[in-house]
């Protein structure tokens, strides 16, 4: 992408006087939010978009646009005021007054989806930066595939001190640094404040040393001298490295009273200091009232975009590639995908292989990546656990973006942010393993992923005390509830390499919900040997074996207990008891069924539960004439068969629990 040709800087002032007042304006209309931040970098920002920002707000999805995201989301209105003036469609005059209210698209933090121009939803600090490092990747991996006529632009980070205080922040710029990601610039507000006051009260960390040890290039600048960002800028583009400015900046600048005040972070200005303000910014105009020039400065930015873009489309044109550009882009072939995995499971329920549900998406991701040309894998440290490498996949590096498997390090939380950055991004399908009890370290980003609905994989393994010998620290016993009680998060727990083969076929294809796989280290049998095209793990839970004559009483499991379903089951026959076993790999995908349809798994009878994790969220499949089986407490150190036995998840604990409730 070639810079602009022909700047008009003499407007910044202007430009970035118009983001502070309309800041102050609407934080003040909605009697909340937060105006130092954007007040304080409205300087920075005019440079960045006057001078270096290549998008386009007739297309704010085109592909080669730079990315921005405001890490410090709780700046909102530095976003909001930038894309009103640049002219998104979606973002006149009236959603700038209607600021923090219900059912305007200016909420209280940037949402992705919610407007155009929001690259990522941020809000929870340092979980932008992270996201960004994530995007910046997947530029490089996507540049590396088709070219720089195609594949050349920037991510621009503004993020505060409280992104670099949180711990994600570590995981971030140690992955951006070891990577080598030279188009991720990040411009630190650095005005020592907090909600608290002073960032003197918690931190003394040395922040540029910090990123320097990281392998960043770093540079410091006042950040409200237009020319010394605009330099400092352009020193980072030349720079091989990720970029850091730290711009030493006054909260609330432009503010006579309140600016360098922790007072003026979070909370409306006040009628009196707005109009002191007003004066002291030499701004003669009424709230939410600009002036022709403003406009016509921030959209000869959107004017030049316009004109990048389209000569990007006449490069995407004649471009070799452009038909596997576009494809990429495009969202998986969900016929292709369908037609590999009802293959694959013909082929399974003949063969019937015992293998650990582990082994089984490891499987079932051969198909899925010989299927998917831009699926990208990958672990935090793991892979040998996980399994989430397959045959001929290369490592991404520095030396290597061309590749295909990320080696996250031991960082679940950067790991899932970056995941969600990629699939931001476009152009990949990201998935990524760790073990289920670290779900904990990864929730936030599992969270923003199911907040904005991204279509990224999670796979966890070692899923409950079937793991064995370490211990509780490692065993799962309340992440299952925990994670299915996550909106717009689809959590998959296979019985047998069908349904993980059938889980995968969901995971891939899906288009706004993520997936997160909870998959055993021990061996499970085969237990779907009738092939069946359909994919029953759709449906969420359905009829494994149906009783002749009628239920008794129905079992209903998940994962690795579905085999003692069976074994119980067939005990109670002994016993001239009829039970059905119902395997329920997926909640989410069965509370989203029909009611006929829930009700015929269901059944009339009294029905027993049955998973190696606690109770809480098993209500809706058991009804009142239930009992559970599984965990009330953590697990314990020792062999797996001997877990189950000591906490009473066995065949002869189901078979007991039913014959109770029959009698």
């Amino acid at each position: 992408m070639n810079a602009p040709t022909k700047i008009d800087t003499s407007a910044e002032a202007l430009m970035a006087t118009a983001i502070r007042v309309l800041t102050m304006d609407a934080v003040q209309a909605a009697n909340s939010g937060h105006p130092g931040m954007p007040m304080g970098m409205a300087d920075v920002a005019a440079v960045l978009f006057n001078r270096f920002m290549q998008i386009d707000p007739s297309c704010p999805k085109w592909p080669d646009r730079d990315r921005f995201v405001l890490s410090a989301g709780h700046g909102s209105m530095l976003v909001y005021s930038i894309n009103h003036m640049l002219g998104y469609a979606d973002m006149d005059m009236d959603q700038i007054r209607s600021f923090r209210q219900w059912g305007a698209r200016t909420a209280g933090h940037p949402e992705y989806g919610h407007a155009d121009g929001i690259e990522t939803t941020t809000g929870p600090l340092g979980q932008g930066i992270t996201t960004a490092v994530g995007m910046a990747l997947a530029e490089r991996m996507h540049n590396a595939r088709f070219g720089d006529d195609l594949v050349d632009h920037y991510t621009y980070v503004i993020a505060g001190d409280g992104c670099l205080m949180e711990g994600i922040s570590h995981e971030a710029i140690d992955m951006a640094g070891h990577w080598q990601l030279g188009r991720m610039i990040v411009l630190w507000d650095d005005n020592k404040i907090t909600i608290d006051g002073s960032t003197e009260l918690s931190t003394s960390v040395d922040q540029k040393a910090r990123f320097a040890a990281a392998g960043w290039h770093v540079q410091e600048v006042d950040g409200h001298d237009r020319e010394a960002v605009a330099a400092a800028i352009e020193a980072a583009k030349k720079d091989p490295r990720p970029s850091l400015i730290d711009c030493k900046t006054v909260i609330g600048q432009g503010a006579p009273n309140k600016a360098g005040s922790h007072k003026v972070h979070g909370a409306p200005l006040g009628a009196e200091e707005i109009a002191a303000s007003r004066t002291a910014l030499g701004w003669a105009h009424e709230a939410f009232t600009l002036p022709k020039e403003v406009y016509a400065a921030w959209q000869a930015v959107a004017a030049r975009g316009r004109e990048a873009r389209e000569g990007w489309e006449a490069r995407l044109l004649c471009a070799e590639h452009g038909g596997a550009f576009e494809k990429s882009l495009a969202g998986p072939d969900k016929a292709a995908m369908a037609e590999a995995i009802t293959a694959y499971k013909q082929q399974l329920s003949a063969d019937a292989p015992k293998v650990a549900t582990r082994k089984a998406s490891e499987m079932a991701l051969a198909v899925v990546n010989a299927t998917l040309p831009n699926a990208i894998g990958g672990s935090a440290d793991l892979t040998g656990s996980n399994l989430t490498l397959t045959k001929g996949m290369s490592p991404v590096s520095k030396d290597n973006y061309g590749g295909n498997y990320i080696h996250y390090g031991i960082r679940e939380f950067g790991m899932s942010a970056a995941m969600n950055g990629i699939a931001l991004h476009g152009g990949f399908f990201p998935y990524g393993g760790t073990f289920l009890v670290f779900a904990d370290y990864a929730r936030p980003a599992i969270r923003l992923s199911a907040l904005m609905g991204l279509p990224v994989a999670y796979v966890m393994t070692h899923d409950s005390i079937g793991l064995g010998e370490d211990g509780p620290t490692h065993q799962p016993v309340e992440h299952l509830a925990s994670l299915r009680a996550m909106p717009n998060l689809n959590v998959f727990r296979p019985a047998d390499v069908v349904e993980t083969a059938e889980a995968w076929e969901i995971a891939a294809t899906s288009e706004k919900t993520p997936s997160l796989l909870a998959l055993s280290r021990q061996n499970l049998p085969c237990l779907r040997t009738e092939h069946r095209s359909e994919n029953l793990t759709a449906k969420g839970a359905y009829v494994l074996r149906e009783p002749e004559g009628g239920r008794d009483v129905t079992l209903i499991a998940t994962g690795s207990e579905v085999e003692i379903a069976m074994n119980a089951a067939d005990e109670l026959a002994r016993q001239d008891v009829r039970a059905a076993v119902v395997s329920a790999p997926c909640f989410e995908l069965f509370a989203a069924q029909d009611e006929a349809y829930r009700a015929s798994v269901l059944g009339d009878a009294p029905r027993v539960g049955v998973e190696a994790a606690v109770e809480q969220g098993w209500s809706p499949l058991l009804g009142a004439r239930s009992a559970f089986v599984g965990m009330t407490g953590f697990g314990a150190s020792a062999p797996a068969d001997d877990l189950y036995k000591h906490f009473g998840i066995t065949a002869e604990a189901v078979a007991a629990a039913a014959k109770k409730l029959i009698r």
